[in-house]
């Protein structure tokens, strides 16, 4: 029994050894066969890709003939049109040759014929010629004569007549005196014309009704103004808004009341809206604007003093009332101690501190400095309000950001009627973003900027503007002001160093005579 179990045994791992042999027989041919079909695989893909390349490469060629054949086929269209329009160019200068030597004998025979028959009729022609100038003397005789009888007649006729003598002599005079009457009321009427109407040549610009404006519509009503907001469109801060909003209110009442006017002086850095405010305060006050620079009254010379008093008076015929603006003002209301005015700017200057020496009910002044410190100690009592139009903030940057970003590009963009489309991007998100990015800029270089980028999408090839080119343009505005600070900067020192010079200069010279006279 045990070597029967024993026998069994060793059967059994026998037969286990068969079964496992022939498993692993069966796994390494399943791994060949695998091995073989990606083989087959890799060697079907490699000879797809290389009939695919040759399939390509037949395609490039066929292309390439093709092209060749079409540049062969336009060269040759070329070359047959060029050698027609040769032959069309020469066949038309042949023909022009050809025109100009017929017409050349044409003019030839017919200017021999003309000198053969003038040289065959010349006694006709001399004969008719003598004819004429005798009939016409004796025509121009007789005419004379006649118009001697008639005048003689009619001259011995008047002097004998007392009565028609004197109706004359009194007709000629009452002639000459319409003459010079109408002569004289014409220059007075033209010169209350000009007075009433008439522009004078201060003045730069005006929403007043003048000479010119009748001239080009003579039918021209002029409508009653409806009040508007004094501060619609100008972005201020906030206290800075309240202080020019009560006196948009006080010169809107002043004016409704016929009451006296208060001038105003607004101060700060260029592109705060100075000027902007002053058209917005007339318009919302209901009255007329004149703005004038304090540069064009220094060139006049002698004739400044003349220019001066016409612009007053032109303002005291204002029946709406006149804001007369004055822009840089400083050019030309500068201290008179100083050596740097010229006798005929301190006439002038003179002029204007004697018409504004009392406030009027007919116009108000408004004058608007970036040096306000140059000011003559006259021309400061002569200010009401004093107004700071400082550089803007934070907020009121962001705020200008919005308004020109919607002027200049929103409402063209979605207007439809000109060449600007707008990249999608958050514009909110991007307008807090320049606003922070525009540190210490004005209005008026924000305006600009809105300007810079309607014209960069005018300028790109599909009219389209996006985030970069609107970046972009603000980096080169922000360079810009940079620049431009540094100018000033440098300015600012040489003169500082100018001062220190002079200080030098005098703190030595009275060291100097101390020591002379201790000494």
């Amino acid at each position: 029994e045990q070597w029967i179990t024993l026998h069994l045994q060793q059967d059994t791992g026998y037969i286990t050894a068969v079964e496992q042999l022939k498993g692993d027989q069966i796994r390494i041919q399943a791994e060949e066969r695998r091995k073989t079909l990606n083989e087959e695989s890799k060697q079907h893909q490699a000879r797809a890709q290389y009939q695919d390349k040759l399939a390509r490469q037949r395609y490039e060629d066929q292309l390439r003939q093709q092209q060749a054949m079409n540049e062969e086929s336009l060269r040759k269209q070329e070359e047959s049109v060029q050698k027609q329009e040769a032959m069309r160019k020469a066949t038309i200068e042949h023909e022009m040759e050809l025109r100009h030597k017929n017409e050349l004998l044409r003019i030839e025979a017919e200017s021999k014929a003309r000198a053969k028959v003038e040289r065959e009729n010349a006694d006709i022609i001399r004969e008719q010629i003598r004819l004429k100038a005798a009939e016409h003397r004796q025509t121009v005789l007789e005419s004379i004569k006649t118009a001697g009888a008639v005048f003689g007649e009619g001259f011995r006729a008047f002097v004998s007549d007392w009565d028609k003598v004197t109706a004359t002599v009194a007709g000629l005079t009452l002639l000459a005196v319409g003459v010079y009457s109408a002569r004289n009321a014409t220059a007075v009427a033209g010169r209350y014309i000009e007075a009433r109407l008439g522009k004078p040549s201060l003045v730069r610009e005006t929403s007043r009704f003048t000479v010119a404006e009748a001239v080009k519509h003579p039918v021209k009503v002029r409508l009653k103004s409806k009040p508007q907001d004094a501060l619609e469109g100008v972005v201020l801060s906030p206290s800075l808004e309240e202080r020019v909003r009560d006196i948009a209110i006080a010169t809107r009442n002043t004016r409704q009341n016929n009451g006296l006017y208060r001038n105003i002086l607004m101060y700060g850095p260029p592109g705060t809206g100075k000027t902007l405010f002053a058209k917005k305060l007339a318009v919302h006050s209901g009255m007329d604007y004149a703005i004038m620079t304090g540069g064009d009254v220094a060139p006049m010379g002698r004739d400044g003093v003349t220019a001066m008093h016409k612009v007053f008076d032109w303002a005291n015929t204002s029946r709406r009332g006149l804001l007369l603006f004055v822009d840089e003002a400083d050019a030309f209301l500068r201290k008179r101690a100083t050596e740097k005015i010229s006798e005929d700017l301190r006439a002038t200057l003179n002029a204007f501190l004697y018409r504004t020496g009392e406030q009027s009910n007919k116009f108000m002044l408004v004058l608007a400095s970036n040096q306000p410190e140059q000011f003559d100690w006259a021309i400061n009592d002569r200010i009401d309000e004093i107004v700071n139009f400082a550089l803007p903030g934070l907020e009121e940057r962001e705020r200008l950001v919005r308004l020109y970003f919607d002027k200049y590009v929103l409402e063209p963009a979605t207007g439809g009627r000109q060449r600007l489309k707008l990249a999608q991007f958050d514009y909110g998100k991007k307008c807090s973003e320049i606003a922070k990015r525009t540190e210490g800029m004005s209005g008026r270089e924000i305006s600009k900027l809105g300007v810079a980028w309607q014209a960069a999408a005018y300028s790109s090839e599909d009219g389209v503007l996006t985030e970069a080119m609107i970046d972009a343009r603000v980096d080169d505005a922000v360079k810009q002001h940079l620049q431009k600070m540094d100018w000033l900067r440098g300015e600012e020192a040489a003169k500082i160093s100018c001062w220190e010079s002079c200080l030098s200069y005098l703190h030595k010279t009275w060291l100097t005579r101390k020591v002379a006279l201790s000494s």
